[in-house]
């Protein structure tokens, strides 16, 4: 697929995925015109970087943790960095209170929502 299209199906602007490709993150294939040719896996992950960047987590480090996406089988760290667990585990620690938190939002839409219903149900009858 076309940049474009790949921009439409993930809703992340041409260029940003130019910059994920400059930082390493996407690959694409170039055909024989020159063109870039964007296969649909990385549909899926252009979604997982762009979740990666909302919680915090820079490009260097998405870059080292894809893999995991891939691959999780077969993920062993060459010479992994002390620094890089300690960020891991405090982004993992932000990315485990937010999805609380968004929890909790989302309970009281819903609760709020059925009390909508509910008013609208008794406007009904």
């Amino acid at each position: 697929m076309k940049i474009g299209e790949l921009a439409a199906c993930t809703g992340a602007p041409a260029r940003m995925l130019r910059y994920y490709e400059a930082k390493g993150l996407i690959q694409p294939v170039r055909l024989h015109n020159g063109y870039r040719d964007y296969g649909d896996y990385l549909v899926d992950r252009v979604i997982k970087i762009r979740g990666l960047l909302d919680a915090g987590i820079p490009t260097r480090v998405i870059g080292e943790i894809l893999p995991c996406f891939d691959r999780p089988d077969l993920v062993v760290p060459v010479d992994p960095d002390p620094r890089l667990r300690e960020t891991l585990v405090r982004q993992r620690e932000r990315m485990s209170e937010n999805i609380r938190v968004l929890s909790e939002n989302r309970t009281a839409i819903d609760r709020y929502i059925a009390s909508i219903d509910e008013v609208l149900s008794a406007h009904s009858a």
